[in-house]
């Protein structure tokens, strides 16, 4: 068995193709989708990827706004230009990339933004929408995940998924959105004793845990669907994931390669995230 690799770029160009036609009428109602992005400091890796999100909303004729602030800047000054953004009609979305310096509390500035305009999917109200089924944003990269998987047509229902990974961010909300899609979730992390015995029952198996090659062959059962969430180096300092990629795509029916799988993904889901909250604007 040779597993069909999950074109992440290819999956998120389809998607974007589908987003062209709700941002143009948008566009000409008056009121195009606008994206506001917040980078507070010099972490390079954050520079890069705010650099991909701006090419990304030029692309789709998203306005876009990047308000760039020094690594010293205080909680209160960051609050100030989070709340100045909730006010502004222009912008529908707010994300405040993160990692933020130690002064500055991650919790109160995602709490500070608007729910109808926290297109990362972060806020109290947006997880909590989401857990109970209601109307909501959903984290960027678990709700990439569901798309992929939809995509390739991959009946989610009934499945039994492992994931490997309990951030706030990838792994919580993945087991939510999971449930949501009528999956039984299994979810394991460092303390998880004896880690291949459950990820070997998993029909899908989503590593999202930041060790490079934690998943191998070993680690799944003939016919599994993997799902690499993991952005690492290797010695030679190539991009890999927390996947075996070489080890498990004999074994597996469906894997995604590091890069080109999940990571676009993300910035689509932001995309559309965005689009949304502007229709959702123009209904009110």
């Amino acid at each position: 068995m040779t597993a069909e690799i999950i074109d992440g770029r290819k999956i998120g160009l389809d998607i974007r193709e589908e987003l062209k036609s709700r941002i143009e009428k948008l566009r000409e109602s008056g009121q195009p989708p606008g994206l506001a992005v917040v980078l507070v400091g010099h972490n390079q890796a954050s520079k890069t990827y705010v650099s991909m999100k701006q090419k990304a909303c030029t692309e789709l004729g998203i306005y876009s706004e990047l308000i760039e602030l020094p690594e010293e800047t205080t909680e209160a000054a960051l609050l100030e230009v989070v709340n100045a953004l909730n006010e502004n009609d222009r912008i529908h979305g707010i994300l405040v990339q993160l990692p933020l310096p130690d002064q500055i509390s991650e919790a109160a500035v995602i709490e500070a933004i608007k729910p109808e305009k926290d297109v990362d999917g972060f806020h109290p109200v947006n997880i909590g929408r989401m857990q109970t089924g209601g109307e909501a944003f959903y984290p960027c990269t678990p709700y990439g995940i569901i798309k992929m998987l939809e995509h390739k047509g991959i009946n989610i229902a009934g499945k039994h998924a492992v994931i490997v990974g309990r951030s706030n961010i990838v792994g919580k909300p993945m087991g939510q959105l999971l449930l949501n899609k009528h999956a039984t979730v299994t979810i394991c992390h460092s303390r998880t004793e004896n880690l291949a015995y459950h990820t070997k029952q998993a029909d899908i198996v989503i590593a999202a845990v930041g060790i490079r090659h934690l998943i191998t062959a070993d680690h799944i059962k003939d016919g599994a669907i993997v799902i690499d969430v993991g952005m690492n180096r290797d010695d030679a300092g190539k991009l890999c994931g927390d996947v075996d990629f070489e080890g498990c795509k004999d074994k597996a029916s469906a894997i995604t390669p590091v890069p080109g799988g999940v990571g676009p993904m993300t910035i689509t889901m932001l995309l559309a995230n965005t689009t949304e909250s502007a229709e959702r604007a123009r209904m009110k």
